[in-house]
């Protein structure tokens, strides 16, 4: 690799070989002791990002990581597609070789769980012990101790080269000393004579350990841990995936205008200053210009404005967004990463690489435990040695008290709970990513609340009908409904849909024209209508009777649109169009406020709609007419204050402060971007389920946490008999398998979880797109 240009710069290394939040610590701490390096490391997203000055080149960043004991290497560029200039030869290298390592783990898991399961039954079912049964257990709990577990020995051995000791060192320390004891106490002991058994007593009694084998012991805890590792890596592998969802919206294909000829090309071959064709209902293929032509853009993706932009010659436009009415040439401005799209990809990838992921309580405690058993161990070997006892029965004491400390009880802690309250939140529409996420719904004490699609439904609807004189309203809805049904404006789409429900089917109108900009006209019935903006009917010389200018001027202070009906020479009424609010969120921010959170709307949408909505649903504090970038920049703000920040969102514009917040929750409704940015997703769209995800999260963190102390508890319980020579192995195996029982029995109350309004299962399955 090319040493990096001289001063200062930016880069972001993709980190391999990241098994436990303290190494991506360990790797953070090493950078920043570089000189005129600032790093930061994220376990989840396997990314570091480092400033670095002049005099500091990427090999030295690299070597330095490597020296630490883990890879690096550049991670492959989002922008360009493959082929363009600067893009990777094989754009899914880095997809490959997560997968490859997922892979990897599950195989391990695979074969740890169909060996260990009869190793188990064997040495705790006495019934099941023939006569040479201790040799099938030999082999097959060694392939589970040294294939399937060799991921937590490669990382004790690295640890234990930078002086660190973690869970994966507790690992496998405990499963090595269990399966080389059970090695040397049937080969050199009298555990491989014929007809050894482990029988089910009780009995406290000191021995030399030449009889007792501990491989279920070995094989028990590769296998438990392997599952939760796994589980842990599959929603860590989502991590990226909120990147490669939001470049999927732009368009993939343009129709570009090259000599008087429509050409068909991947939107990878644009280059600003090419004009492309945009025909009614296709998005947007990059930034550009507006040189012919006039229709209307639905940007509440990437806004969050409600209501469709009205865009003519000289206007520009964003790419992604769907052109919703007539035919557009626009003229690319920005292309590949320079466009919005590419910078919110990059703003989500920022904020994802600066989110610090929750230090994980068994490492923080085996940062302390191992070193003290391994102490303890080192004691007891030590004291029996100098007592005179011989060295069987000093090596007994002291490999039984690394054995006792091997987390049989821990590996269960984290995965049961969180395989038992993943599925009671999937029965409730509510999907857990990972455990680092339950860190923070304990911590939270501010929530963000997106506006369209999260408090209001995302589409515009007709609420109100203003009639003049003599006009009647179901005649008023007749007409406009009619007119407006030959449209494919959103907001046309509003009134034709509310005009048919309450009036049935609509008649056909003759001479239908659309006014750019302005609205629709036509003759329906043998009436001459139009139906639009009230500058339509000026430039008709038809006014607004008084009694529809103040119903107008009233619904606009409320943040509506304003629609104007006129016919035969004459304005008949005014129309209230508007983004509805989902009668569940009021219910929903008295819920979210009972759990000690603070609701904020924020929104891209206009002032005015903002402070309806937000007077309908109880929210005091409103943040308006924000673009994506400033949302980020509002969570931001919000977390130097020294608040915790949850934030509720369905919308593109909402993936990079939903990945920035320190709680994302996204609506299932909503877009992929969302929902791969969020930590959890709210399946059926209902914002009252965000308050059941919080309480299920923390009730989920609270059964961690007492699985980690029994756990713990245990262990510390039964050192002191390991230490005095005083544990069999069957009181050994069989306070492990209390513990055990213990812990997934404390994980199954989760089922009892409730939802606040008595939800259970059914709920639909998430929108795979918007």
């Amino acid at each position: 690799m090319t040493p990096t240009t001289p001063g200062a710069a930016r880069v972001e290394l993709a980190i391999g070989g990241m098994t436990c939040a303290s190494c991506a610590a360990r790797i953070e701490k090493k950078l920043n002791r570089m000189e005129g390096v600032e790093a930061t490391v994220n376990y989840a997203t396997e990314k570091a990002g480092v400033a670095f000055a002049e005099g500091v080149s990427v090999d030295d960043l690299i070597a330095t990581v490597e020296a630490t004991g883990y890879t690096a290497r550049r991670p492959a560029p989002l922008g360009p597609a493959p082929g363009e200039a600067g893009a990777p030869a094989d754009g899914r290298g880095e997809d490959e070789r997560a997968d490859g390592e997922l892979r990897s783990l599950r195989e391990r898991l695979v074969t740890a769980a169909l060996l260990a399961a009869p190793v188990i039954a064997m040495a705790m079912i006495p019934a099941l012990q023939f006569e040479y049964w201790q040799w099938l257990s030999l082999t097959l709990a060694a392939p589970v101790v040294t294939y399937a577990a060799w991921p937590f020995h490669r990382a004790a051995w690295t640890n234990a080269r930078h002086g660190a000791a973690t869970m994966d060192t507790l690992i496998s320390v405990g499963t090595s000393a269990a399966f080389l004891w059970s090695l040397w106490a049937l080969f050199f002991g009298t555990a491989g004579m014929p007809g050894m058994t482990h029988p089910f007593e009780f009995t406290i009694t000191r021995s030399d350990g030449a009889g007792n084998i501990y491989l279920e012991a070995a094989a028990g805890v590769t296998a438990f841990i392997l599952a939760g590792r796994y589980f842990e890596a599959r929603s860590k592998r989502k991590a990226g995936a909120a990147l490669k969802a939001l470049m999927e919206l732009g368009a993939k294909e343009v129709t570009v205008l090259r000599e008087g000829r429509e050409l068909t090309l991947p939107t990878a071959g644009l280059r600003v200053g090419d004009r492309f064709l945009v025909r009614p209902g296709e998005k947007i293929a990059t930034d550009g210009t507006v040189v012919e032509g006039s229709s209307a853009l639905d940007v509440s993706m990437l806004t969050g404005e409600s209501v469709p932009v009205e865009v003519s010659a000289g206007d520009s436009v964003i790419g992604a967004t769907l052109n919703a009415g007539g035919r557009l040439v626009v003229e690319a401005t920005r292309v590949g990463t320079d466009t919005q799209l590419a910078r919110m990809a990059a703003l989500v990838e920022q904020a994802q690489s600066g989110k610090a992921s929750a230090q994980r309580l068994a490492d923080r405690i085996s940062a302390v435990f191992v070193p003290v058993v391994i102490g303890l161990a080192l004691a007891t070997l030590g004291f029996w040695l100098g007592s005179g006892a011989g060295p069987a029965a000093a090596f007994t004491a002291a490999v039984a008290v690394l054995i006792i400390a091997c987390p049989c009880a821990l590996g269960l802690a984290t995965p049961t709970a969180l395989l038992v309250g993943t599925g009671r939140g999937a029965q409730l529409g509510i999907l857990i990513k990972g455990p680092e996420v339950l860190e923070t719904t304990r911590r939270a004490d501010t929530i963000l609340l997106d506006k369209t699609g999260t408090v209001t439904t995302g589409r515009m609807t007709l609420l109100k009908v203003h009639t003049a004189g003599s006009a009647d309203e179901t005649e008023v809805l007749r007409l406009a409904g009619a007119l407006e049904n030959s449209s494919e404006h959103p907001v046309a789409r509003a009134v034709a849909e509310g005009a048919a429900g309450t009036v049935g089917e609509l008649p056909t109108p003759e001479d239908f024209l659309n006014v750019p900009g302005l609205g629709v006209q036509g003759v329906v019935e043998g009436h001459t209508v139009l139906v639009g903006r009230e500058k339509l009917l000026a430039e008709r010389a038809i006014g607004l009777p008084d009694e529809l200018v103040t119903a107008k001027d009233a619904a606009e202070k409320d943040g509506r649109t304003v629609i104007a009906v006129a016919w035969d020479g004459e304005a008949r009424a005014v129309l209230e169009v508007a983004d509805t609010v989902k009668e569940t969120s009021a219910e929903a921010v008295r819920r979210l406020r009972a759990l000690g959170l603070s609701p904020v709307l924020l929104t891209g949408d206009n002032r005015a709609v903002a402070a309806s909505v937000a007077a309908q649903v109880g929210i005091d504090e409103v943040i308006a007419e924000v673009m994506p970038e400033d949302k980020v920049a509002v969570v931001r703000k919000l977390q130097a204050e020294g608040r915790s920040v949850a934030m509720v969102g369905d919308g593109v514009n909402d993936a990079a402060a939903l990945a920035q917040a320190d709680l994302g929750l996204a609506m299932g409704t909503g877009t992929d971007a969302a929902m791969e940015a969020g930590d959890l997703t709210l399946v059926r769209g209902d914002l009252r389920v965000a308050a059941d995800a919080i309480r299920l999260s923390r009730r989920t963190l609270g059964t961690i946490r007492s699985n980690l102390f029994w756990a713990f508890a245990y262990n510390v319980a039964a050192l002191p008999l390991a230490a005095a020579g005083l544990l069999s192995p069957m009181i050994a195996g069989a306070a492990m398998a209390l513990s055990s029982v213990f812990v997934v029995g404390n994980s199954l109350r989760l089922r009892g979880f409730r939802a606040a309004d008595g939800g259970t299962a059914d709920v639909p399955a998430p929108r795979v797109s918007r």
